[in-house]
């Protein structure tokens, strides 16, 4: 199984988020995983089997009990999966950053040469119109007022 396929199951990512904390017996994972997934304690121990058999979890006998701690081996073994997939996408987001940085700096140096920005000067341009027009209003209203 691919190590993304054990990550895939979201009861299996619990118990090993629980295991990141440290070594818990298996009653203890059992009981919890219960509560949250409702699910039965056979279907627990299968989890708990496909992460030790797959090497993201060790487990060591103590009489009848078992305790269960997470294996750096699998996580090492997903770490790894990701890189193979993060190398190549790596070089393609750097080309990108380099892009978008050189738009910006396109656009600041456009914006630094033409002055105030187009929106800005429309802006401007609209309020100057209104302007006009109220005062070429205030003279017609006191004609009609005066008539």
């Amino acid at each position: 199984m691919h190590a993304f396929e054990v990550l895939s199951d979201a009861v299996r990512r619990r118990l090993l988020e629980l295991l990141g904390v440290g070594e818990q017996s298996a009653g203890t994972l059992t009981d919890v995983v219960r509560a949250e997934f409702g699910i039965s304690q056979p279907a627990v121990s299968q989890h708990l089997k496909v992460l030790r058999e797959e090497g993201f979890a060790s487990v060591r006998a103590e009489g009848t009990r078992r305790f269960y701690a997470a294996d750096p081996a699998g996580i090492a073994a997903a770490e790894a999966a990701l890189a193979r997939l993060r190398a190549p996408m790596a070089q393609r987001l750097d080309a990108l950053h380099t892009e978008i940085a050189r738009g910006r700096r396109q656009a600041a140096s456009i914006t630094e040469e033409r002055g105030p920005s187009a929106p800005a000067a429309a802006g401007q341009k609209r309020a100057a119109s209104a302007a006009t027009a109220q005062t070429h209003a205030a003279p017609a209203a006191r004609r009609k007022d005066a008539s």
